[in-house]
């Protein structure tokens, strides 16, 4: 559906007194030099995309990849205008999930197209703290390129601070002295970082050339403000790795815990068997019933087994505490 479509001039939005629904007719009004408008979709429908890329001659290519709304996120020229693709990220802790969502953007001389894909990354907040920077808003759809490009990048900091508080968590779990099974989660985080990654990681390069001015369709003057944004980039970028590093290594020791517990099991059951097998030395002897054996007719025969067994077992346990295998 169409969420806004608004005129803006010298930046500043321009009442024209239309429904929002009247594409053509709000296009119409932008007369002047620097006018520009901006239309804001979610979720359209194949027809509503068409009839905008219809009205502002937008290429059929980028069109069917706005549609489809599966694309790594990119910037491409067709003709006179841009293309670019955004990918919006949100966590659900609950579920340590990076869900996902997209927005296009279809950037041409005197109009900005914005077409949103899933649940997060409403731009009706950067709409309004735009609209009410007008020394921004007056260069143009550059300024919307900005506004949206800092919200999202924005919004991957929050979950780069979010994962990273799981991964803490994940940590003090691996070495603490209780028995834990973290290797399931250390799985879900990686995957996650991952799709942070896919969303992150081709974004850099485009920032870049935003920020030294040197990408078509984007205002030099605008370059400073996307520095800022390619450099919150970067350092997501930098927590990204970080984390992954993070738990390879928390994985590794938490293998090594499971070892170690192992061994200490091992340990423990070798020593139990010892205090069972003493005394079932002395008694298998005592009873193999020959004879010829010592003691047979020796009234403290049997006594003495039992002391036999009772003082070996008790051998093995001392060996055993001193050792710390009990």
């Amino acid at each position: 559906m169409i969420v806004d479509n608004a005129l803006y001039r010298k930046g500043e939005r321009v009442d024209v007194d239309l429904d929002t629904h009247d594409l053509a007719g709000v296009r119409a009004k932008a007369t002047e030099d620097n006018d520009f408008v901006w239309v804001g979709l979610h979720d359209p429908t194949s027809e509503e995309l068409e009839s905008i890329a219809e009205l502002y001659d937008l290429h059929e290519l980028a069109v069917e990849d706005a549609i489809s709304a599966h694309q790594r996120p990119k910037v491409e020229r067709y003709s006179d205008s841009l293309f670019m693709v955004l990918k919006t990220l949100w966590y659900v802790d609950a579920e340590d999930a990076v869900e996902t969502g997209e927005i296009s953007l279809f950037v041409g001389p005197k109009f900005i197209v914005t077409v949103r894909h899933g649940a997060g990354g409403a731009l009706s907040e950067a709409r309004q703290q735009l609209e009410g920077m007008a020394s921004i808003l007056a260069h143009g759809p550059s300024a919307v390129v900005y506004a949206v490009c800092d919200q999202v990048v924005d919004r991957y900091e929050e979950v780069a601070s979010s994962l990273q508080e799981d991964v803490d968590e994940v940590e003090t779990s691996v070495f603490s002295t209780d028995r834990t099974n973290d290797s399931a989660r250390i799985y879900v985080l990686k995957r996650e970082l991952a799709e942070m990654r896919r969303a992150v990681m081709p974004l850099r390069e485009p920032m870049n050339r935003f920020a030294v001015g040197s990408a078509y369709g984007i205002h030099s003057d605008a370059a400073p403000y996307f520095r800022d944004v390619a450099d919150h980039l970067a350092r997501v970028a930098e927590t990204i790795d970080s984390l992954d590093l993070l738990l390879s290594s928390a994985f590794e020791a938490h293998l090594a815990q499971i070892s170690i517990q192992q061994n200490d099991d091992m340990r423990k059951i070798t020593a139990a068997v010892g205090l069972v097998a003493a005394p079932t030395l002395v008694g298998s002897i005592y009873g193999m019933n020959f004879v010829h054996m010592p003691e047979l007719d020796w009234m403290l025969g049997y006594p003495m087994a039992l002391a036999l067994m009772v003082l070996s077992s008790l051998t093995v346990w001392i060996i055993g505490k001193r050792s710390g295998w009990l």
